[in-house]
């Protein structure tokens, strides 16, 4: 691996993270929800930022840019849709597309559905997902913009990343999400091991980030649409994946 990775709390619950080539000094945020806890983790690492890689236009991800290119006079790089209230873009980015940081590679996945112009960042070569908004770990982002088909198709293209692969989501939310998860599927000894796991972490005041997609994949109810199990544990049995995964997420909606 060539990458360093730094997790950085910003707002209430929000994640930032760092992404630092060793060989170039180039240094990505991905997304930059405040200015002033990324400013002081570059500055704790002696690191420059080069980059911030936009998510989505929601402004609890966007909201430190201005301030950060002020300062660094990085590179911004904004999804596609340049309908999307993004200031400052400087490239915009769609499925395929690959971003270099540095000697970095970051290859870009269109994942609508959280919002119609959200994208997530995959470092191959780091086995690292930055999913921000659409997927989180035991859940995955409302669906504001787009519709339920839409989101169940993002979440299966994370879901076929290899297990290794380490997510890093864009909120802390893993305890409540937990939570919920229990209720459809209380059984699930994967998910129940996640909830020890997750109550340890947080009782130590670490972050529950990264998790593996493999761990996710046996303990995400959000990506288990498609189990009979699961769609006989809603009454659902028979119907479709995406109709599941909607009545799943209209549930966590009103929980």
């Amino acid at each position: 691996m060539a990458a360093d990775i730094r997790i950085v709390p910003c707002l209430t619950d929000n994640f930032g993270y760092l992404i630092h080539d060793r060989s170039s000094g180039a240094t990505a945020s991905i997304d930059a929800p405040e200015a002033a806890p990324l400013i002081a983790a570059l500055e704790k690492e002696g690191w420059k930022l080069t980059d911030i890689l936009v998510t989505h236009h929601h402004g609890d991800h966007v909201g430190g840019i201005a301030e950060l290119k002020k300062k660094y006079h990085c590179r911004v790089v904004a999804p596609h849709d340049a309908n999307a209230k993004i200031a400052d873009a400087d490239l915009r980015v769609e499925e395929g597309d690959v971003v270099k940081v540095g000697g970095l590679s970051a290859r870009v996945l269109e994942t609508p559905g959280h919002t119609l112009d959200h994208i997530s960042y995959v470092f191959d070569d780091d086995r690292a997902l930055f999913a921000a908004d659409t997927l989180f770990s035991i859940g995955c982002g409302r669906v504001f913009e787009g519709t339920y088909p839409m989101m169940w198709e993002s979440l299966l293209k994370l879901r076929a990343l290899p297990d290794d692969y380490k997510l890093y989501c864009g909120h802390e939310y893993t305890a409540s999400n937990v939570k919920f998860a229990l209720t459809i599927e209380p059984d699930n000894a994967a998910l129940q091991a996640r909830a020890k796991q997750v109550e340890q972490q947080r009782g130590a005041g670490q972050p529950t980030i990264p998790v593996t997609l493999g761990e996710e994949k046996q303990a995400n109810v959000f990506l288990r649409a498609d189990v009979p199990a699961v769609a006989a544990a809603i009454g659902f049995a028979g119907e479709s994946a995406a109709d599941v995964f909607g009545e799943i997420r209209e549930r966590k909606n009103n929980s």
